[in-house]
């Protein structure tokens, strides 16, 4: 196939990912995923959209949940983050979320995918 018909890079292919991996006291897992669904998934997905992932450890390093985000870049990571932490649904959410003490350690890595491996948003 000649170069100039090949299909251009799609732009939606180009996207800056936010891997978030939570460790959590031992036996709170179910319990931690109950209040974010009750509480804060609605929030979240209002602002973020739908996670690429969110997901919780079967075997490994046990207590872990990871869930993955998908932005068009930092800017729009930066304006969607920014309205979530606006939103007293969400602040009511993190509120529940710190008095229940789940939480041990909070790691996050901004990526991006391989050319070889696009996420679609």
């Amino acid at each position: 196939m000649a170069r100039d018909q090949r299909k251009a890079p799609r732009e939606d292919f180009n996207v800056l990912v936010d891997h978030r991996t939570y460790r959590l006291r031992p036996g709170t897992v179910q319990p931690a995923l109950d209040l974010y669904e009750q509480h804060g998934f609605t929030a979240q997905v209002k602002h973020l959209g739908k996670p690429v992932v969110y997901m919780f450890t079967e075997s490994g390093e046990l207590n872990t949940l990871v869930h993955i985000w998908a932005y068009e870049d930092a800017a729009d990571r930066t304006k969607r983050r920014a309205a979530m932490q606006a939103d007293p649904a969400w602040k009511e959410y993190l509120k529940r979320n710190a008095e229940a003490g789940y939480l041990l350690e909070q790691t996050t890595k901004l990526m991006i995918p391989a050319k070889f491996a696009p996420i679609a948003r």
